[in-house]
């Protein structure tokens, strides 16, 4: 029986390889070369299985296969050549050939569940290579395949472990999985496996495929969202975390909300949240899947009537990163463009939390703390009264710290945040000056990036609108100076440089910042522009004329 095995194994590989050089009835053929690659990587398991038992088995199942794959070889030789009578006759034989393989498989596969291969099996099909061509790397995902088909519970488990390590390293094996027989309609089925360790396994498996844009709808389409559900449902922990990457990568833009809805995923969501019996991990994950559940309206108002607002404030409290970041973006966007959930989200200490994320005191991340100053820029700054709050829990000062300690990435920000808030009202301009912004924001006109030095420029502009900001500015003798000095290193006509030339224009609202520019050895860099016709620089030249006629006047009458 031993030679017998090999010799059917052999003409197996033969006709796969010759089926790849027909050139009609393509799908036929491929149908056709998936049932002999699930053949041959169960005929070579039993090769590798020396059993006296086996070889009684066996005995009646081997000639039936050799006999039909020189039926097909024939067949196919006929179909290479185009020396077959009739199409329809070829095909109606090629129907045939498929149902006889289907018979072969499932003879093979009773064997299997009878228990007579269940034990002891060694991987027969060795991992191929880096570099290894397209054939190789196909068998290998179609020895796999059968023996997550035939294979005992264990055989199962590492066939998974084997496929998920494959696909983890090499992505070209994520598109063979999609290719390969109905390998995803197999990982889809063991979504709902009783045993969890095959539950565990599919779930990272088809997660990591989602993370693929051209796989996506290949999983929606194998009806893979009510699984995952069930899994988020009644999984254990590691397949819950499966699932919630998994759904999350297939719901960007909303995409599939409704399905994960109507099988009741956003409640299992909810649920996962608010227990207190998971890990962070896990929480993390679905609040960001709930982060992009709630563009749909209706699922929105769902997760608002189940008073869930309360928990994700909570959870932006938590001490793991994943928690905090994904449920402050959760809030954001939930209350994103709709007053009455914003405001729900401030009744419930919303402010107060973000401010305490802020605090420079906490061990919050920085990107944490990047996330909490956008969703307080997006939550706060269009409400005065949310304005206020802010103020009055401490935020002008973790601002005025990330702006002036923070690290690159948080102190652009900060920077941004500082020029929105700013915009705000004109007691935030009055607390942002006593808070020390305006040395702070000088220091950054210099900088090598053009966008902080505009934002910089903009937020000081802001600033500098209001008597009292004016007067502190010009105190330092310097900075009138500075400012006329950077006139000339901006080049051409920027928006930086009418950004300098409005803060110069509103310091001539006050005497002594009149008084500095006029007298400054850098004067001539204002009058240079107004040669130039630049409007704003003649404006002022004219007010600074204006003013220093006006003074002589003065001192004329009171001569």
């Amino acid at each position: 029986m031993k030679s017998s095995l090999g010799q059917a194994i052999q003409f197996i590989s033969s006709l796969i390889s010759l089926s790849h050089s027909i050139k009609v009835f393509t799908v036929k053929w491929l149908l056709i070369r998936k049932k002999l690659e699930e053949l041959s990587s169960g005929l070579m398991a039993v090769e590798n299985r020396d059993s006296s038992q086996n070889t009684t088995v066996f005995s009646g199942l081997i000639p039936s296969v050799l006999a039909t794959v020189n039926e097909c070889h024939n067949l196919a030789r006929s179909c290479v050549d185009l020396s077959y009578s009739g199409k329809l006759l070829m095909q109606s034989d090629l129907d045939a050939m498929i149902a006889k393989f289907d018979g072969h498989l499932k003879n093979l596969s009773g064997m299997y569940t009878a228990g007579i291969l269940s034990q002891g099996f060694a991987i027969v099909v060795s991992r191929p290579g880096l570099g290894a061509c397209k054939n190789d790397m196909r068998f290998y995902i179609g020895d796999l395949l059968t023996r997550m088909k035939i294979g005992d519970i264990e055989m199962k488990r590492q066939a998974l472990v084997n496929l998920y390590q494959v696909v983890d390293e090499d992505e070209r094996y994520g598109k063979l999985v999609v290719e390969v027989g109905d390998l995803v309609n197999v990982l889809v089925g063991f979504l709902d496996s009783p045993e969890m360790e095959i539950q565990e396994q599919a779930s990272k498996i088809v997660s990591l495929l989602s993370g693929f844009d051209l796989y996506k709808g290949v999983l929606v389409g194998a009806g893979i969202i009510g699984p995952l559900v069930r899994v988020l449902e009644n999984g254990s922990e590691l397949g819950k975390g499966g699932a919630a990457r998994c759904l999350q990568r297939l719901t960007v833009n909303s995409e599939n909300a409704w399905s994960i809805s109507a099988h009741g995923g956003v409640t299992a969501l909810l649920k996962i949240c608010s227990s207190g019996e998971f890990r962070g991990e896990l929480i993390g994950l679905a609040c960001a899947l709930l982060k992009n559940l709630v563009g749909v309206e209706e699922i929105k108002r769902f997760i608002v009537e189940e008073d869930a607002i309360s928990t994700f404030i909570k959870l932006a409290r938590s001490r793991e990163e994943i928690v905090q970041i994904n449920s402050i973006e959760f809030l954001q966007n939930i209350a994103s463009g709709d007053d009455p959930v914003r405001q729900m989200v401030i009744r419930e200490g919303g402010i107060r939390t973000l401010v305490r994320v802020l605090d420079p005191r906490s061990s919050t991340s920085s990107k944490t703390r990047e996330v909490a100053l956008r969703a307080t820029e997006k939550l706060c700054f269009s409400s005065q009264n949310c304005v206020n709050m802010l103020m009055n829990y401490g935020f002008i000062d973790h601002l005025f710290f990330f702006l002036r300690n923070g690290e690159v990435s948080v102190q652009e920000l900060a920077l941004k945040v500082t020029v929105g808030f700013c915009g705000t009202s004109e007691e935030a301009k009055k607390a942002m000056g006593d808070a020390g912004f305006l040395p702070e924001l000088v220091k950054l006109l210099d900088a090598k990036s053009y966008e902080v030095r505009e934002m910089a420029t903009e937020a000081l502009s802001s600033l500098v609108s209001i008597p009292k900001n004016q007067k502190r500015f010009v105190q330092d003798d310097r900075n009138i100076g500075y400012l006329l000095q950077l006139l000339d290193q901006e080049e051409g006509i920027s928006g930086n440089k009418k950004l300098l030339l409005s803060i110069l224009m509103s310091l001539t609202s006050c005497s002594s910042g009149r008084r500095k520019i006029a007298s400054s050895e850098y004067l001539k860099n204002i009058e240079k522009l107004a040669e130039a016709e630049v409007t704003d620089a003649k404006r002022l030249v004219r007010k600074l004329s204006a003013n220093r006629f006006r003074s002589i006047l003065s001192g004329f009458w009171h001569f």
